[in-house]
């Protein structure tokens, strides 16, 4: 397939000596980085945030202070 892509000048000359330098093509060196590329995991979509559930042995009338809060739910 043929396509066009606009590349930053300084990219292009990198892009061009490094071709150069390796003895090979452009079209090579962009396919071998689009190949690495691809190779990669993608992101995972960020997970949502889980909030800390406090058993109570009586459901209500938990009462805990700053510091206690802090330790149950610290995060190691």
């Amino acid at each position: 397939m043929r396509t066009s892509v606009d590349i930053p000048d300084t990219i292009y000359r990198e892009m061009k000596i490094r071709a150069a330098t390796e003895g090979v093509t452009i079209r090579e060196v962009i396919l071998e980085g689009l190949d690495m590329r691809l190779q990669r995991p993608s992101s995972a979509p960020p997970s949502r945030f889980q909030v800390p559930v406090i058993r109570s042995k009586r459901p209500g009338t938990l009462n805990l202070t700053n510091e206690q809060i802090d330790e149950l739910t610290a995060f190691c």
